[in-house]
């Protein structure tokens, strides 16, 4: 987005190795027309930069939280331990466990701390974006259509494909061996 219009959704993550995952939050806030700024902090490298990050959202303008973290995953709980901003996490894929042990600290917080967790790796990041344009949807009438229209379009989607495969005679002949049994 335009760095002259004032960031609606702050991206964090962890470490520039997060950031072709969360390209994916990006690219869709970009069709979704939602603003944002992409940031690097770390809970357990830079803890002071990231809470004083954290405090800073709020009065910087941000709605919503997309914070993308792998490994211990502490980022997410970290500032939204210092926010009442909504916070969005995404477990990244990496390490031995292939992002498991992230979705697990990022969804384990404890009562009073909530962060919505997103599935690990890039559907996650692109449904983190959906899911902080439905939030700040909730006060803005433009984007709720723009959602609304994006929704149409994945339907029409699966109608377009369910019509290639469906003509195809492999299998229409599935279909009448299916209906014979």
């Amino acid at each position: 987005m335009s760095n002259t219009e004032r960031p609606l959704v702050a991206i964090v993550m962890g470490s520039d190795s997060d950031l072709p995952t969360m390209r994916e939050t990006e690219t869709m806030l970009d069709r979704l027309g939602v603003t944002y700024t992409t940031r690097i902090s770390s809970a357990h490298r830079a803890p002071k930069k990231t809470h004083a990050l954290a405090e800073s959202l709020e009065e910087d303008g941000i709605q919503v939280v997309v914070v993308g973290a792998g490994l211990a995953a502490h980022l997410a709980g970290a500032i939204a331990s210092v926010t009442t901003l909504p916070v969005i996490g995404v477990p990244m894929d990496g390490g031995s466990l292939r992002g498991v042990d992230a979705l697990y600290s990022i969804v384990q917080m404890p009562s009073g701390v909530p962060v919505a967790t997103m599935s690990i790796g890039k559907h996650g990041a692109k449904n983190a974006a959906i899911m902080a344009a439905e939030i700040i949807a909730l006060k803005d009438e433009a984007l709720r259509k723009r959602l609304k229209a994006f929704k149409e379009e994945l339907a029409r989607s699966v109608d377009e494909k369910d019509r290639e495969i469906s003509s195809k005679p492999e299998t229409q002949e599935a279909l009448a061996r299916e209906g014979d049994r």
